[in-house]
């Protein structure tokens, strides 16, 4: 491949993405029609990530020059990439969610990236089946209330032990 300005430019800029990305999805985008592309896209935009279809030998330059091992294996065949700068978990979830809800067997996720460290597409999967950061921070949240409630309860339960017993003893003296 003849290396001109123009194409160092484009593997410039696949680098600077590839670095500046927290969380990175290959995927083989074969036998999605243009309806099925169109609505990945608008899914891909609307949760802020980037789905674009780069050259695999590009990338592969690009993912050598910011020090990315292990994602050379990964760019055979048609290869499109969805990146996202904010939420590593973003272009996973989307992605797997999409395959879900269409019930595509064409596409496949090859692997991903997360936080500059390569994952198989089992781990993609994983990453795109945990729950999302608010859900995990709200259970984190309950946890470290528990025992807090629980405590609170405990000392409640004597004041409500203490009226129960104050009571029989109010009904008692009136009955007798």
């Amino acid at each position: 491949m003849a290396i001109t300005a123009e194409k160092e430019a484009i593997v410039s800029e696949i680098k600077s993405k590839l670095t500046a990305s927290k969380g990175l999805v290959l995927t083989n985008y074969r036998g999605l029609n243009v309806a099925m592309d169109t609505k990945l896209r608008r899914k891909f935009r609307e949760a802020g990530v980037e789905y674009r279809v780069l050259k695999n030998t590009m990338t592969r330059i690009a993912a050598n020059q910011a020090g990315i091992e292990g994602l050379d294996q990964y760019l055979e065949g048609p290869t499109a990439i969805a990146m996202s700068v904010t939420d590593p978990v973003a272009p996973a979830k989307v992605l797997a969610d999409f395959i879900k809800e269409n019930k595509l067997q064409a596409i496949e996720i090859k692997a991903g990236l997360v936080e500059g460290k390569v994952i198989d597409a089992q781990g993609v999967k994983a990453l795109a089946s945990l729950p999302s950061r608010e859900v995990l921070v709200a259970k984190l949240l309950g946890t470290m209330q528990a025992p807090i409630t629980g405590f609170v309860n405990v000392l409640h339960g004597n004041l409500r032990n203490l009226a129960y017993v104050l009571e029989a003893v109010r009904q008692q003296k009136e009955s007798a």
